[in-house]
């Protein structure tokens, strides 16, 4: 592989997997003020590039409930069964132009209830979106295979309901489970039951940890919960005594060698304070160790970015290279909540050459 700079161009057209992104941070801001206009809500402006600049900025403010504040106006126009087919289905169009071949999209269907549809109505209506995206994505040459993940919001009590929903579920289009929302304050084993539950039913899930909390959110999500993956996980440098040395203590050995993906979300880091910069981001010195680390957006819409941003970031101040890009995206493929068969074929009929012929 080539240790040369890498071009923005190389960037965009290589194949890409993205497993920790929002669905309801994704949406393009002309859609938001469409559909706004619609409900009769009001947004901070009708200028979609206006509106992308809100967002940035709120994001930008190193303040994660501030962060997650920005929702509000997104959830508003996703509580109607035209609101969240036209999001979903935008939502896989975006990720085939930005050359996303694998994608998982989450959120919580407690979130988008209050214009009167069911939860099962929820899940139902986004994932005809969904296919409809794929469909014309495939269409236009640019396949993407989307599977989803359905949230439970950590700190209100619906999480076991919506565990319920991943199981019911699970063999039309939804492929695991996660807890979204504030973490700190509401640790993962709150609740252990759905959790539990998941794990009877064989259904595999994620836990954001390691992003607001530190450590002790890390060891309950993965030891006592049992997750399959973590979202961001940036804090276990904190069980790295030297990074650059690489000691590693007990819980970051645990994630090390089980090779447990972290799924990292560098803009949205240093948007809320989890991370200092691009280029002292931990994604670089975890991937040097030896950590399954993936690169993600996070929430396309509000960190105002994309895969090939994210990508070119790194290269820019980390000075990564398609080796790197390349490892990053395997990993994602390979800790996909898809069977094997399909994870393998992805890596070795898409991913490896699509690499290889950007070289």
């Amino acid at each position: 592989m080539t240790t040369t700079r890498v071009d923005a161009e190389v960037i965009r057209r290589l194949p890409k997997a993205v497993l920790h992104d929002h669905l309801d941070g994704g949406l393009r801001p002309a859609t938001l003020v469409e559909l706004a206009a619609e409900v009769g809500h009001t947004l901070p402006t009708t200028d979609p590039d206006e509106l992308a600049a809100w967002y940035y900025e709120a994001a930008n403010s190193g303040d994660l409930v501030r962060y997650i504040a920005t929702f509000e106006h997104t959830l508003a126009v996703m509580q109607t069964r035209e609101g969240l087919l036209r999001t979903a289905e935008e939502y896989v169009l975006d990720l085939a132009e930005d050359g996303v071949v694998y994608a998982e999209v989450r959120y919580a269907p407690e979130l988008n209830v209050n214009g009167g549809l069911t939860l099962p109505e929820v899940v139902e209506t986004v994932q005809e979106g969904l296919a409809a995206g794929m469909a014309k994505a495939a269409a236009a040459g640019t396949p993407v295979r989307v599977g989803t993940l359905l949230c439970g919001m950590r700190m209100f009590d619906r999480v076991r309901e919506a565990a319920d929903l991943a199981v019911a579920f699970r063999d039309a289009g939804v492929v695991g489970f996660d807890i979204a929302g504030a973490e700190d304050g509401f640790p993962p084993a709150d609740h252990l039951a759905a959790f539990e539950h998941l794990r009877r039913e064989n259904v595999p899930f994620t836990i954001h940890a390691g992003e607001a909390h530190g450590l002790p959110s890390i060891h309950q999500a993965l030891q006592v919960c049992g997750a399959q993956r973590i979202g961001h996980g940036v804090r276990i440098t904190e069980d790295i005594v030297d990074l650059a040395g690489g000691k590693l203590g007990r819980l970051a050995g645990w994630v090390r060698d089980r090779r447990i993906a972290l799924e990292m979300c560098p803009t949205s880091n240093l948007q809320t304070g989890a991370a200092t910069s691009i280029a002292e981001h931990p994604i670089t010195a975890l991937k040097d160790l030896g950590f399954r680390v993936t690169l993600n957006t996070d929430n396309r819409l509000v960190s105002g970015t994309t895969m090939t941003r994210e990508m070119s970031l790194l290269v820019e101040e980390a000075d990564w290279t398609v080796e790197d890009l390349r490892t990053v995206t395997v990993n994602a493929v390979k800790s996909a909540f898809i069977p094997f068969d399909e994870r393998n074929a992805l890596i070795e009929d898409v991913v490896l050459p699509g690499y290889a012929s950007a070289l």
